[in-house]
């Protein structure tokens, strides 16, 4: 890289950082200017994902170097496909989520325009930083602001869930330290790709250490990724939250996956030494068993945020034990599934504000009440005896529309991308024809079946519920700020569909770099240039 765009590495962290900043100091009372900066600069953010996603594409690693210290020693920012994928997730998300808030949500509590430009700089550190410290640091900015975004509105609701979700993610934080400090104990560097050159070469009498403080630090990781039963916090604190707090953070968990995917592939791969696979088996059973508590919670929920989050369970278990295969392959299928999983997920959180905006209350009582016990329906099949069908309003229709298009995304249903998604992840499992299938792998491919059922009833269910068995209420109102989020979300995954084949190649290429990374290595360990300080 030359010239201006040595720094574009590190403007997805300072852009949302002077923004939150910038709001902070305007206060409150200010709230147009507010408003005007972080619409500027999450719009900013989508330009500059754009333009990062462009330049991975490049064979070549793009690094930063701030103060053009050599990466053993400095802080590095690493760009490659991975990482210019997942700023690309969080941008559009933030931009939907914000979007989205201006309706109303934004005005519910105090902060909320700098909260979310702080989640959105901890997010994108986390995906550019290249060691383990900055790493805990940009976690850190990211629950920080993610505890003011689930406490967001006020309510005895979201206070209990908020203040469960604040104790259990600071244990997590504790235990990432503690695994940090270890790991820089015994290798003596926290850089990811220097650690990962020095795997081979532990000594036999440290290297259980080193492995235990790495499993310390991935217990940190497998539950902020909702790994079952580290995920028992997710379904109540994302229920009560408002719904552009839940739709961004949703992202989180996916922060989980992305850590645990680059560390463990990094750290433990082929050139590991003794350490070669190190807890692959631990993320293959874990995302199986988190696939199957995801699908029991979708069929036994009837309450649609709880919903949405059941389904957070099961995207983040497929991708755990679609990377616990170690296969290539398979991980490039993860990457699309995640692609697709991230913006139908943030999608259906929205929806759920609209769907149950023009709901009674208690309608879902009474909607089973009915069931059961037959009481109101006589007199309504008399008062309806005439009628040949019920006009659907307009903006119920489109709202249906979107919900089947959020049921087919999760279910993994043909034609959309969740479809192309669970389908890229099963046929590399199932492999060439006449070859032996691993038991393993048969079990994933049952379970990512069987939990696709599973949300399509679940769908099904709550879909009939919301538009058609419950107690009629009033058809509810939605501006076009609330549903051309949503609109968004659900293009993005139609483009996906479309695009199908040039993603999965570029997915398909970001996971070769992951399990072969002496790319990764050799480009960030390589002596800085002369050039522009900070960058090469």
């Amino acid at each position: 890289m030359t010239g201006w765009t040595d720094h574009l590495l590190i403007a997805p962290i300072v852009v949302p950082m002077l923004a939150g900043a910038a709001m902070i100091l305007a206060g409150d009372r200010r709230r147009g200017t507010v408003v005007a900066l972080g619409f500027g600069s999450t719009l900013l953010l989508v330009a500059l994902s754009a333009a990062l996603l462009r330049m991975a594409e490049a064979p070549e690693l793009h690094i930063y170097r701030l103060g053009d210290w050599p990466a053993r020693f400095g802080i590095v920012l690493v760009l490659d496909r991975l990482s210019a994928m997942m700023l690309a997730l969080a941008a559009a998300l933030g931009l939907a989520a914000f979007v989205f808030s201006l309706a109303r949500w934004h005005r519910a509590g105090t902060h909320f325009h700098p909260l979310f430009q702080f989640q959105l700089m901890g997010l994108n550190g986390a995906f550019l930083t290249g060691d383990l410290f900055n790493l805990f640091v940009f976690f850190e900015v990211m629950l920080a602001a993610s505890y003011g975004m689930a406490l967001h509105g006020s309510g005895t609701a979201r206070v209990r869930a908020g203040l469960h979700y604040l104790v259990i993610n600071l244990v997590a934080s504790l235990l990432f330290l503690i695994g940090v400090s270890v790991v820089y104990g015994i290798s003596g560097t926290l850089n990811m790709a220097d650690l990962a050159t020095r795997m081979r070469d532990v000594a036999a009498e440290d290297r259980a250490l080193l492995e235990a403080g790495l499993a310390v630090m991935g217990i940190a990781f497998l539950l902020k990724a909702a790994m079952w039963p580290l995920g028992f916090w997710l379904p109540g604190t994302y229920a009560a939250a408002t719904a552009p707090a839940a739709a961004i953070l949703s992202m989180l968990s996916k922060v989980g996956v992305y850590a645990v995917l680059r560390v463990w592939l990094l750290l433990f791969g082929a050139e590991a030494g003794a350490s070669a696979g190190f807890g692959g088996t631990t993320l293959l059973l874990g995302g199986l068993l988190t696939i199957a508590f995801g699908a029991i919670a979708v069929l036994a929920t009837q309450n649609l945020p709880r919903l949405a989050g059941a389904s957070v369970f099961v995207s983040s278990g497929t991708l755990l034990a679609a990377i616990g295969t170690g296969q290539a392959a398979v991980t490039g299928g993860a990457l699309f599934y995640m692609a697709s999983s991230v913006l139908a997920i943030g999608a259906f959180f929205l929806l759920i504000e609209l769907v149950e905006r023009g709901r009674e209350v208690g309608a879902d009582v009474l909607a089973v009440t009915r069931e059961a016990f037959g009481t109101g329906e006589e007199d309504d099949d008399v008062e309806a005896a005439d009628e040949v069908g019920v006009a659907i309003p307009g903006t119920v229709a489109i709202l249906g529309l979107s919900f089947i298009a959020c049921a087919l995304l999760l279910a993994g249903l043909p034609p959309l991308s969740g479809f192309l998604a669970k389908f890229a992840i099963l046929a590399p499992l199932l492999g060439p024809t006449g070859s032996a299938v691993p038991a393993t792998s048969w079990v994933l491919v049952v379970a990512l079946v069987l939990s696709g059922l599973a949300t399509v009833v679940a769908m099904v269910r709550a879909g009939i519920d919301a538009f058609w068995a419950s107690p009629s209420g009033t058809v509810p109102r939605v501006g076009v700020i609330e549903m051309a989020p949503v609109a968004l979300l659900i293009a993005l995954c139609i483009g996906l569909t479309i695009a199908a084949g040039p993603a999965m190649t570029y997915m398909q290429a970001a996971a070769e770099a992951l399990h072969a990374p002496g790319g990764y290595l050799r480009g960030v360990l390589a002596t800085p240039a002369a050039g522009p300080e900070g960058g090469e």
